[in-house]
């Protein structure tokens, strides 16, 4: 005889509907977190708009003299005023170039000592000191080029001064190192042992496998980490506010005081300008080329891993 099957209790009902229920909860909460990351993401971005045009629209700016001019005195008296703002990127490009010099091959060597040289023991005691150097406060280190690095400096490069964007550099590349050596970290191992044992059965020795091998295999992920360490050393600010200075200078001299465009930010938002003034909207103006140069840097990390991603199966 066949038998019946048994229906469910009404115990087991509740408990399905309350399961249900919860997940339900859990989802919108999910949802809504999401929600509160993209409205603010469109929220900075209309501020920063917005302000922009405003700020653009002053018959006292021209978008030729934002781009093309050479002074950037938005602070100073309606007569003396300037709005190039060559100096503020000529400040930060040297500053985030001396800082890439420093960082990537670091960042790269201690990933690929870390992946492929070194002792599990030894592995597990340089990991955490990464990550602390990675939790170092930029103030902190903003103050050490200041009042270490710099005069150490001055001993060695005449013509140094008191602020300069080399030791901001200096500092500032060790400040990416652990994002260069994480990421890296991270695709180096996932690349599969059996093409290190295949290419060590065809007589490779170890660097060889490491430079024609390894590291071809985990070159989006590489890439992608000097991209976005890149992207925060040209929005790190206390360093070079500390350290760089705030005299917007065109030039290429490490030796001379600048300013980059986060440092006039702070200079600009600790200062006294009225809410709506230009000098205020300056500010924003100069917020949103800094969005820019920083969005086009991860869209293209976004590319490069994706044109370079290796998939192993």
């Amino acid at each position: 005889m066949l038998e019946r099957r048994a229906e469910p209790g009404t115990h087991e009902l509740l408990r399905k509907n309350h399961g249900s229920r919860n997940e339900a909860v859990v989802a919108g909460l999910l949802f809504a977190c999401a929600g509160v990351s993209v409205l603010t993401t469109a929220a900075v971005i209309v501020v920063l708009a917005s302000e922009t045009v405003a700020f653009f629209a002053d018959p006292a700016v021209t978008v030729r003299e934002f781009f093309t001019g050479r002074q950037w005195t938005p602070l100073f008296a309606e007569a003396q005023r300037s709005f190039g703002i060559a100096p503020l990127l000529s400040g930060t490009l040297l500053v985030t170039g001396i800082a890439l010099i420093i960082g990537l091959p670091l960042g790269l060597g201690a990933a690929i000592f870390l992946s492929e040289f070194s002792s599990e023991r030894l592995r597990r005691s340089l990991l955490p000191a990464l990550e602390l150097l990675a939790g170092i406060p930029t103030v902190v280190l903003g103050y050490f080029a200041l009042l270490s690095v710099t005069p150490f400096l001055q001993t060695l490069i005449p013509g140094l001064k008191l602020f300069n964007p080399l030791s901001a550099g200096l500092v500032m590349g060790f400040m990416i190192l652990p994002t260069v050596a994480s990421i890296s970290f991270d695709a180096l191992r996932a690349v599969p042992t059996s093409l290190r044992e295949a290419a060590f059965g065809l007589g490779a020795l170890p660097a060889e496998v490491v430079i024609r091998v390894v590291v071809p295999a985990a070159l989006s992920g590489i890439v992608a980490s000097f991209i976005l360490a890149m992207s925060r050393a040209i929005g790190e600010t206390m360093i070079v506010t500390l350290a760089a200075g705030q005299r917007p200078t065109l030039t290429l001299d490490p030796r001379q005081t600048i300013a980059t465009m986060t440092s006039f930010i702070v200079q600009a938002a600790t200062g006294d300008q009225p809410a709506g003034s230009l000098a205020s909207r300056a500010l924003f103006a100069v917020g949103a080329t800094l969005f820019v140069m920083t969005l086009a840097l991860n869209v293209l990390s976004q590319r490069v891993v994706r044109r370079f991603r290796e998939s192993y199966e």
